[in-house]
């Protein structure tokens, strides 16, 4: 009977496969406005109701597909933070890698994190990686892979800053308060390089973050 069931789940992973590989492909080519069902099923090779065996709606497939623009981000994370000095400083360099990748594609990591289209992440997450697990941060860094696994941006702070609580770098009840100002200030350059206000480079708008950031950690900060 198990043997059943995971037959039949590695082929239901199989065809969701098809299908956000195609959504991917037309985001990249056509971009995310001009996705639709028939051009997706034309490139995956089904039918438009077979669609729904798989997704509630194209909204929902095309989270999955947006998952693969985190790809970047995922592969880098390890370099970024190898040479950590300290988890106060990996979580700076976690921001950096995000950053950098974020910024190059602001409008869809903007959808991603802070839209109501990310509401359906919620769900996409665990069976995302299910079914791409090479996209993963590999095993040997547990804290990133478990940052990575959180539902929504909210938690990934959060989780990314236990650390720092546990090496006595910052007290347990400022992690929401650290957490948020990190959030603000992230958002606020993001905002700031979609609405084109932003004048500089992208390297530079990465280092002003990390700058504010760092600074707004300082305040709750335990001292040595």
């Amino acid at each position: 009977m198990t043997e059943i069931i995971d037959k039949k789940l590695i082929q239901r992973r199989r065809i969701m496969k098809y299908y956000i590989e195609a959504t991917y492909k037309i985001m990249e080519e056509e971009g995310i406005d001009m996705v639709t069902i028939r051009k997706i099923s034309d490139i995956a090779g089904y039918n438009s109701a077979t669609l729904y065996n798989y997704f509630e709606n194209l909204d929902h497939l095309i989270a999955f597909a947006s998952l693969k623009y985190l790809k970047s981000y995922a592969d880098n994370l390890i370099n970024y933070t190898k040479k950590s000095k300290n988890s106060y400083d990996k979580y700076l360099r976690i921001w950096e890698c995000f950053c950098y990748y974020s910024f190059q594609n602001p409008v869809l990591y903007h959808k991603i994190f802070f839209e109501e289209f990310g509401n359906n992440l919620n769900v996409a997450l665990r069976e995302y990686y299910a079914i791409f697990p090479d996209e993963l941060t590999p095993d040997d860094d547990i804290d990133l892979k478990n940052m990575l696994l959180q539902y929504n941006i909210y938690d990934r702070t959060a989780q990314s800053l236990e650390k720092c609580v546990k090496d006595g770098y910052l007290n347990q009840n400022y992690i929401d308060k650290v957490s948020e100002l990190s959030l603000l200030i992230y958002e606020g350059m993001l905002d700031r390089i979609i609405s084109k206000m932003w004048k500089g480079t992208l390297e530079e708008a990465t280092e002003r973050t990390i700058y504010y950031i760092s600074k707004s950690i300082e305040a709750y900060k335990i001292n040595d």
